[in-house]
């Protein structure tokens, strides 16, 4: 284990950098319905019930697929930080300390929201969690709709930002402007990752991704939703021109109602060699 927690991870990282040319990195982007699990008792004695409950067994599964992907990177929609709900345990910093990962993780309703305000409700939010030295955490947050975070985290190379957004299309439409000039600003290379319950999959953000000069890992459109037999595509990896995807894949895991999205990539700079075969 490296000094910092995190495995073998940041030793993937830092010998890519030794001899040069870019790592090769992993990134998981997982909504977990804050592991409650699914099925027809989710929505038993009254539809929605299962949302008060978390399942100790389906954490631990979500945590085994986690640590079994090895990945660098990951994006967590719908954790629970520390409620009644979970018995006070806070998800993403369990999930973190599991796997050897840096957790940044906030309440996704704003500061001034008064869902902030509500019992359990208050402990939901988003986490992105990683192995790679992290230079700056920020969050922000959107001036329209219910769930409104965004969480960015800067690495050496890109800056990888996490996103839940709004199930209304009016909402969505001005999140994604916000979002758009947000990445606009950044100098690195950037990822933009999560649900952004697009009913209509990539039909419904293709002038962002124009506008911010991003492109989907999923380039056939997979669905995600709902897990059992996934038919829409709300979940996103976009990249920008620099980052060059080797491989996605959305494996068949039924621990949510959504399935989890992987992605392995790797950041091009203007200093990087060609890696070994090239």
């Amino acid at each position: 284990m490296c000094a910092c927690g995190c495995r073998h991870n940041c030793i993937k990282w830092f010998f890519g950098r030794l001899h040069g040319y870019p790592p090769h990195l992993r990134l998981v982007v997982y909504n977990i319905r804050y592991a409650t699990g699914t099925g027809p008792a989710f929505h038993l004695p009254v539809p929605g019930a299962g949302y008060l409950r978390s399942n100790p067994r389906v954490l631990t599964g979500i945590t085994r697929f986690l640590r079994e992907e090895h990945a660098d990177l990951v994006g967590l929609i719908e954790i629970d930080s520390g409620s009644i709900r979970t018995g006070m345990l806070n998800q993403a910093e369990y999930i973190a300390a599991e796997i050897g990962h840096y957790s940044a993780f906030q309440c996704k309703y704003g500061l001034s929201s008064i869902n902030t305000l509500l019992p359990i409700v208050r402990k939901q939010g988003n986490a992105l969690l990683s192995a790679p030295h992290v230079r700056k955490q920020r969050f922000h947050y959107f001036d329209t709709g219910i769930k409104r975070l965004i969480i960015e985290l800067e690495l050496e190379d890109v800056c990888v930002f996490l996103v839940h957004l709004s199930l209304k299309f009016r909402h969505r439409q001005y999140q994604l402007r916000a979002l758009c000039d947000l990445l606009l600003s950044r100098r690195k290379p950037v990822i933009v990752a999560g649900d952004f319950n697009t009913f209509w999959g990539t039909h419904e953000i293709y002038l962002f991704m124009r506008a911010a000069g991003l492109r989907s890992a999923n380039t056939v459109g997979l669905p995600s939703f709902p897990a059992r037999a996934p038919r829409v595509e709300l979940d996103f990896i976009l990249v920008s021109e620099q980052i060059e995807v080797n491989a996605f894949r959305i494996p068949d895991v039924r621990f949510s109602d959504h399935r989890p999205l992987v992605c392995d990539f790797e950041v091009r700079t203007a200093g990087s060699a060609a890696g070994p075969g090239a």
